[in-house]
């Protein structure tokens, strides 16, 4: 070995000391993921399957980087480009879709609440409609992040709610009560995940990483609002119906095996838009906005109405309100 070659190499102490270094685990990890990415490109470049065209070997070379990556919250910013050019780039090649994935961060003294107006909704389930459109939910599995309960008037029992109501609306003596993810202050759906995958943003949404979630459900049986959903087979939305502006953390394309849910529009929201389920409703009976700012018209609806939220016993602090006229 010459000399430049043995002074390139960590020095040992007698005790063998080199071995007994302590790494930090995050950077071991990097190191693992930076040799695998490697590896992974040495295979693509260099190992063609018999009768692989070039389009198909990149699009293998592209999901196997994207398949090894890291959880999205400890992406550095280049890391969280690469992989939104990876997924478009997928979405282009496997697909025939044209989409653009954003990133965008939750922006700062904004937190996000909703509330809801029991005395003007009317049941027409606009909402739902809306939102199955815009965060490209399944068609086949009848995928529904909102549902909306026809109640007997005087009583909130969603044991007795019927949610798959058919007939026209409004009927008469009864009342209509919406839910979906009531991105709640104290979640109790992140504690329990074993992965990492799902956790609550600055700005109040609770979010997944699609990529991350290992579909253990633990989140679905933690929620006490069924709020999440499990996609039992990859979603099935037609290319024609297909909504090309995407967030990362939001409604983008999910696949089988893993829990989605209700963002709040994320990919709406953090560019200064109202969800679609807000927009859609014929009746007025939505109110979205910054709780942090005092003159937005959800703060007035929760400092002039009486409000209410559903099993505030369990000390979760919904981020969702309901009231009445």
């Amino acid at each position: 070995m010459s000399e430049n070659q043995a002074g390139d190499l960590p020095e040992r102490g007698n005790d063998g000391d080199l071995l007994q270094k302590p790494v930090d685990r995050r950077h071991a990890l990097g190191m693992l993921v930076a040799g695998a990415v490697a590896g992974a490109q040495a295979l693509g470049a260099c190992v063609p399957l018999n009768g692989e065209t070039p389009e198909q070997r990149e699009v293998r070379v592209l999901a196997w980087r994207e398949y090894i990556k890291g959880n999205y919250r400890f992406m550095t910013e280049a890391e969280r480009a690469e992989t939104i050019t990876r997924l478009e780039e997928l979405a282009r090649l496997k697909r025939h879709e044209d989409v653009t994935i954003q990133s965008t961060g939750a922006q700062p003294g904004v937190v996000f609440g909703y509330a809801f107006n029991i005395s003007k909704c009317q049941g027409f389930r606009n909402c739902i409609e809306a939102c199955i459109n815009e965060n490209n939910l399944d068609r086949r599995a009848d995928t529904q992040y909102i549902r909306i309960f026809e109640m007997s008037e005087g009583e909130v029992n969603f044991d007795l709610g019927d949610a798959t109501f058919q007939h026209e609306v409004p009927a008469e003596g009864h009342f209509y009560l919406g839910t979906q993810c009531f991105q709640c202050a104290n979640p109790p759906c992140t504690s329990v995940c074993p992965v990492g995958a799902t956790w609550q943003e600055p700005d109040g949404i609770v979010v997944i990483d699609y990529d991350w979630c290992i579909g253990c459900r633990y989140c679905m049986a933690a929620c006490p609002y069924w709020a999440r959903r499990f996609n039992w087979s990859a979603p099935d939305v037609p290319a024609s119906e297909i909504n090309p502006n995407q967030h990362y953390l939001g409604n983008r394309a999910r696949k089988n095996g893993v829990v989605e849910k209700c963002t709040f529009c994320i990919h709406r929201t953090r560019q200064g838009q109202l969800p679609s389920c807000v927009e859609a409703c014929p009746t007025g009976a939505r109110v979205f906005g910054n709780l942090l700012d005092p003159d937005s018209e959800i703060r007035w609806v929760l400092e002039n109405k009486q409000v209410f939220r559903l099993k505030e016993d369990l000390k979760t602090e919904p981020r969702f309100w309901y009231f009445t006229d």
